[in-house]
């Protein structure tokens, strides 16, 4: 009788029960993925993940809750369907489902792989009171578009999320990918098949891909390779028409960084929206390579180029905060139990001030332009809690009440900057900014090295000023609104008051009145507005419930033709607005008179001193 060792018997038992597959500890192993984009049924895509073998018998598998850069719960597991588990031998094994993003796999040392079938968000954003952001959201348009965001379709598993992944995309052979994932059979034939490689899977969140017909436009800047990826459905756009604006936006971007330059290649991927029943979250959102963006394709082409310099600029901005400079949290992300950072006011507040800073000091913009911008951001930066601590809103983000006030983050986060950067320009008579503390950040930390969250602002007031750190306790760490007047005036500017005209219903493109489709489209005065002389005469107020104008009754399709008949109203026209207010019906008459607008503005103090006019240029030209 041959004697075989136990280590020898228990490797052919563990062979057997692959049927034959060799076994390697899913700690050791590639996560192999495989997305089918070709037979997608009912709007819905199939994707297979196969680890390693686990030790464990009960396996936790998980789709993210949250992901960086998007401060908000999405809870993308609620659109996994038909979520299955297979040990070696193909039969299924027990799973359950613990919450919207978590399943629970039994035997699971026996488990070979799991599949499901993944929903896109764009088809249910208007069927949502809290839909997923566009740009962070995902298409499933059959032969057509695939936008994918890959957390919306690859999973993890418990305690794997630093094991490569393996990416096999079987697609349709009239679509390209645009994305800065490493595809791995770049050079073989093959005209249906891509597969793609990470290093862990933050490096799979970071990399969304956009499969669409070819339509890419490519630009060299300054040693970065950009790559211009357009999805126009009704092909009212193409890469090649917008890209010398955004070549000539970028160009001034790597004049404006400098030296700065994490990335050889950086990926824009624009997906035009056909408005209804298609995605409407527009924006963008920023990855350390890449960004994607959202916007309508019905925008004129000024617009649009606009649209996309600004959302554009902000995100390739990021590559300096929170890519480059980050905290713990960020670098070692929960998505599923996530602890935010409290430096929002640097991550997204000093992205848009450099979004916006870098137009005026390169030319793309003048100074009135960027006066009004810094206006609008006071006046908007109002809407929300003034009196709140802008760190402990930030470590709360996902909370309530300090989610409602998130999107003050590109407000006033903006307008904490330029307090800074005018401050420290000031201290250092030109020599700092907030730029230069960026730089000076970046050099120290990069991408891999984490600060620590509740040591930074210490850090920061190290390498500057005590005054700096006065302005943080005060107005960042503290819940004392700014004075943005005491540090407009060092720069010789003040807030003053015009009257302009505006239209009867509309200021520009910005409506006085919306509609509230939950409401069988009631139409009503909006109160987040400044009225003009029309409506504020009349004695109507925000919240007014409009009922009929002149006998008519008010609609969605009976207020168009009234707003396009008002371009022509004589001022000493009559009118009757009959409208609903709480519990009570009110008839306002009245002449439609000329209408007007209080409107503040930013401007020159009367007699600027040569010190303001000196720090004035120095903060607009760099």
């Amino acid at each position: 009788m041959k004697k075989i060792s136990f280590l020898v018997i228990l490797g052919l038992l563990l062979n057997a029960c692959a049927g034959g597959k060799k076994l390697i500890s899913a700690d050791k192993s590639i996560i192999k993925t495989s997305i089918d984009l070709i037979n997608v049924n009912d709007d819905k895509v199939l994707v297979s993940i196969d680890p390693g073998a686990f030790n464990e018998e009960t396996v936790y598998f998980y789709i993210p809750k949250t992901v960086p850069g998007t401060y908000s719960t999405d809870n993308y597991g609620k659109y996994i369907e038909s979520f299955k588990a297979f040990d070696y031998k193909g039969k299924e094994l027990p799973v359950s489902k613990s919450d919207d993003n978590t399943w629970v796999i039994l035997n699971g040392t026996t488990l070979d792989k799991v599949s499901y079938f993944v929903n896109d968000t764009y088809d249910s954003e208007s069927a949502l009171d809290d839909p997923v952001f566009s740009p962070s959201g995902t298409n499933i348009l059959k032969n057509q578009n695939f936008m994918l965001n890959l957390y919306g379709f690859v999973g993890y598993f418990k305690n794997l999320t630093e094991i490569p992944y393996e990416i096999t995309i079987k697609h349709p052979r009239n679509l390209v990918a645009t994305t800065s994932l490493v595809e791995l059979n770049a050079t073989l034939e093959s005209n249906d098949l891509d597969t793609f490689s990470a290093s862990r899977y933050f490096e799979v969140t970071d990399n969304p891909i956009l499969y669409a017909p070819s339509d890419i436009a490519s630009f060299e800047v300054n040693g970065i390779m950009v790559n211009l990826s357009v999805y126009s459905p009704n092909s009212v756009y193409n890469a090649a028409s917008l890209k010398d604006r955004m070549f000539k936006m970028m160009a001034a971007q790597k004049s404006y960084l400098g030296e700065i330059n994490s990335t050889k290649e950086y990926n824009i991927m624009l997906y035009l929206s056909e408005g209804e029943n298609d995605a409407n979250g527009y924006g963008a959102l920023e990855h350390h390579t890449s960004t994607v963006v959202v916007l309508p394709e019905f925008m004129d082409k000024e617009r649009l180029e606009q649209a996309m310099v600004d959302v554009v600029s902000h995100e390739f901005f990021h590559i300096v905060t929170p890519l480059s400079v980050h905290s713990e949290e960020i670098q070692y992300f929960d998505f599923n139990d996530p602890k935010m950072s409290m430096h929002l006011w640097m991550y997204e507040g000093t992205t848009e001030y450099f979004a916006n800073i870098f137009q005026i000091q390169q030319g793309l913009i003048n100074e009135e332009e960027f006066y009004q911008r810094i206006m609008d951001k006071i006046n908007n930066s109002k809407k929300y809690d003034d009196n709140i601590s802008f760190t402990k809103m930030s470590k709360h983000i996902l909370e309530e009440p300090y989610k409602d006030n998130y999107a003050n983050v590109y407000e006033k986060g903006t307008l904490i900057n330029m307090v800074l950067d005018i401050t420290l320009k000031e201290l250092s008579n030109g020599e700092k900014s907030v730029l230069w503390l960026l730089k000076e950040l970046s050099k120290k930390y990069g991408d891999s090295t984490p600060f620590k969250d509740d040591a930074f602002i210490d850090e920061v007031v190290a390498m500057t000023y005590p005054e700096i750190g006065e302005f943080f306790n005060n107005h960042v760490i503290g819940d004392t609104p700014i004075d943005y007047t005491l540090f407009l005036s060092k720069v010789g500017l003040e807030i003053g008051v015009k009257q302009e005209e505006s239209g009867f219903f509309l200021k520009g493109d910005i409506p006085y009145i919306d509609v509230d489709v939950k409401n069988d489209n009631a139409v009503f005065v909006r109160k987040s507005i400044e009225l003009n002389s029309f409506f504020n005469e009349l004695g109507l107020k925000g919240g007014d419930v409009i009922k009929s104008i002149d006998g008519t009754a008010i609609t969605l399709e009976t207020i168009r033709p009234i707003i396009g008949q008002s371009f022509s109203w004589s001022s000493t026209k009559e009118i009757t607005i009959v409208v609903d207010r709480k519990e009570e019906t009110l008839t306002l008459k009245g002449e439609v008179g000329k209408p007007t607008v209080e409107s503040k503005v930013i401007k020159s103090v009367a007699n600027p001193t040569k010190e303001q006019l000196n720090l004035l240029d120095i903060w607009l030209k760099g």
